[in-house]
């Protein structure tokens, strides 16, 4: 059997779902904006966390029952789109805060507790994404034979979870470099704004899955 053909059609497929804008590409993006580079890679490792939820479930089936358990997978949109709305009101309420002058505004490191914040932000933003949820059953269903050995599955989630990860940071160090960063704080109430209805349309497209 040839693991490398499975490997580069699960790489393939992961990196066409990790690259397209969603919710974690957002809250990335928020993050490194107005708490600095240090709070983007925090939240960038959060979802890699959240990445290894998905990925430990599924490989063991587990996802499989959540996806087809009606009840217990509602239960986890609506709380995905309740933690989105209220990263979206979160958003909007910040754009009314004065924000410095672009010129004078250098990245604020972290604290301990910011840096939890923004881990939690990161992990929660993934973990309760039931889109990801149905990714990982879809792909490891479709493009994993059943008689692909446990340990190379492992080696496949790792995989998934460690692009993620370098994929997010990138994402982090891209818009916390000065000249790229300078640019968004010029527009920064109307960033806030912007990502805070984008965090509310998430949440209202999830919301209607669960009534469907």
């Amino acid at each position: 059997m040839s693991y490398a053909a499975e490997f580069v059609r699960i790489s393939v497929a992961h990196l066409l779902a990790v690259a397209a804008p969603g919710p974690d590409f957002a809250i990335v993006l928020r993050q490194s904006l107005t708490q600095g580079r240090r709070a983007g890679i925090m939240t960038a490792l959060g979802i890699a966390t959240g990445l290894t939820m998905h990925v430990t479930y599924s490989l063991f089936g587990v996802g499989i029952l959540i996806a087809r358990a009606p009840t217990v997978f509602i239960a986890i949109k609506w709380a995905g789109a309740a933690y989105l709305a209220w990263l979206g009101i979160q958003s909007i309420r910040a754009s009314a805060r004065p924000i410095p002058a672009a010129e004078s505004a250098p990245a604020p490191a972290a604290g301990r507790r910011g840096d939890a914040a923004c881990y939690r932000a990161g992990l929660f933003t993934n973990a309760l994404n039931p889109k990801v949820t149905l990714f990982f059953v879809a792909i490891f269903a479709t493009l994993v034979s059943p008689l692909t050995p446990t340990h190379i599955r492992i080696l496949y989630g790792a995989w998934v979870c460690l692009v993620t990860a370098v994929w997010f940071i990138a994402v982090a160090t891209l818009f916390t470099h000065e000249p790229v960063r300078r640019g968004f704080l010029r527009l920064g109430p109307w960033i806030d704004r912007t990502l805070g209805v984008v965090f509310i349309g998430f949440a209202a497209l999830l919301a209607a899955a669960s009534l469907k």
